[in-house]
């Protein structure tokens, strides 16, 4: 083999699709969309209704207004010397948005009240008023009940758990399983549309090849294998790059995304806005989230390499067996199934990275880039499990290249008709 076509032969591949605008919007795109989508969350947050949200309240008790008021005196207004037929005129007028009845049986007799509303508050707006009612109703049946103060504040206190992580070094760490949980998922998400993508690109690449004729020269002065092994090393090396600026753009985001979002959070006047600025010490425990370990980024990289090496051989072969992108479908399914059914684990592995499941599909070479980088970002995963799931798919990638080179040394060169499994077959036996 020589490494100085398959160097000849990276460069092209890579300078090629570094300088094609795709490369360019894509890689540029992304992070803006990602600053894009967390700002217009960050602004939606915050962003004050312009709807006033009234509910007109008629109390036959006179106790539960006054609580309603304490809650929210501006949402809940006092209505009860106005029927109920004059209330949903206003209802229908929009001078309120709804109206509620509350009698004895409400609190004595247990019966729900009942919110007669024009719809345009929303679901947030029912279930916040939804709430009210049950805090207030419990209060008031509480106070009836001659329950002290002090029992009523234990019956409402919430008990929540501090939780550590205990690692197997017997250090305890602080306990960041639920980020750690979305980290993984991310991750595997990221490595599944990453290896379509980069995967595509070689296909796509082969077959304009081809269809351009520009392998048959190329293929006078290189061979097959070199070509092959240049070509994915170019795109792997592409891949390698865009994911370098998205990660420089992440941080760089990162760091202004949050003081950026410190002002306009403490400078809103609405709800969460004044919360947010009369409680400064909380606001950096809102915003800071856990560092990522160095070892998930490292473990990260390698099973995406690993990945990304042993599927694009693979999609290489594909694109060598067609003469269009078209024709490539129905040769597609060996590749595309293995890579789905790792996708649909992931979701068991990341509820439950322990299980039996879990760990053996994260040791299938072919499940592994998905499946193991998940499993690690949750759980303590043991090194053992992590060097086998490596060997075994260094293994599997020269077995799967073994196989590509031989489909790819006949494939490029043949032309007219897409090559059936039968053909690849033989393609693999005679060359």
């Amino acid at each position: 083999m020589n490494w100085r076509q398959i160097y000849l032969v990276l460069k092209r591949e890579y300078l090629t699709r570094v300088k094609s605008k795709g490369f360019i919007w894509a890689t540029v795109l992304v992070p803006v969309g990602f600053a894009a989508f967390i700002g217009i969350g960050v602004f939606i947050s915050i962003w004050e209704s312009d709807v006033a949200l009234q509910i007109g309240v008629q109390d036959e008790t006179g106790q539960v207004i006054r609580l309603l008021e304490q809650v929210n005196e501006q949402r809940y207004i006092d209505y009860s010397d106005i029927d109920s037929d004059s209330l949903r005129v206003l209802v229908q007028q929009d001078a309120i948005t709804g109206f509620i009845l509350i009698t004895e049986e409400n609190i004595s007799g247990g019966k729900n009240p009942e919110l007669i509303h024009s719809g345009s508050g929303g679901m947030e707006f029912i279930l916040s008023v939804e709430s009210d009612f049950r805090q207030v109703l419990r209060e008031e049946k509480l106070r009836r009940a001659d329950v002290s103060e002090e029992i009523q504040r234990i019956y409402d206190a919430r008990i929540s758990l501090d939780t550590r992580r205990l690692t197997r070094e017997g250090e305890e760490q602080d306990d960041d399983t639920f980020f750690l949980s979305i980290v993984g998922f991310i991750l595997g998400i990221i490595i599944f549309i990453s290896i379509f993508s980069y995967g595509g690109y070689i296909t796509r690449g082969v077959i304009e090849e081809k269809t351009n004729r520009i392998v048959e020269v190329i293929a006078s002065s290189v061979k097959p294998i070199e070509l092959l092994t240049g070509k994915m090393a170019g795109v792997g090396l592409l891949a390698i790059t865009q994911f370098g600026v998205w990660i420089l753009a992440f941080f760089g985001l990162s760091a202004i995304a949050g003081p950026a979002a410190l002002h306009f959070m403490g400078s809103s006047s609405s709800p969460m806005g004044a919360e947010m600025a009369a409680s400064e010490a909380e606001i950096p425990a809102f915003l800071n989230l856990p560092t990522l370990e160095v070892s998930l980024i490292v473990y990260f990289i390698i099973f995406f390499i690993l990945g990304y090496l042993l599927y694009s051989s693979l999609f290489a072969a594909v694109g060598s067996a067609a003469d269009s992108e078209t024709d490539t479908q129905q040769l597609m399914l060996p590749i595309t199934a293995p890579i789905m059914i790792a996708y649909f684990i992931m979701f068991h592995a990341w509820r439950n990275p322990d299980s039996t499941l879990s760990v053996i599909g994260s040791l299938v070479p072919f499940f592994s880039p998905i499946l193991m980088v998940t499993r690690i970002a949750i759980t303590e995963v043991p090194f053992w499990q992590i060097g086998l799931s490596i060997i075994l798919m260094i293994l599997t990638f020269a077995a799967t290249m073994w196989i590509s080179s031989k489909i790819y040394k006949v494939g490029i060169l043949s032309y007219g008709s897409t090559a059936t499994f039968k053909d690849l077959l033989r393609w693999i036996k005679q060359s």
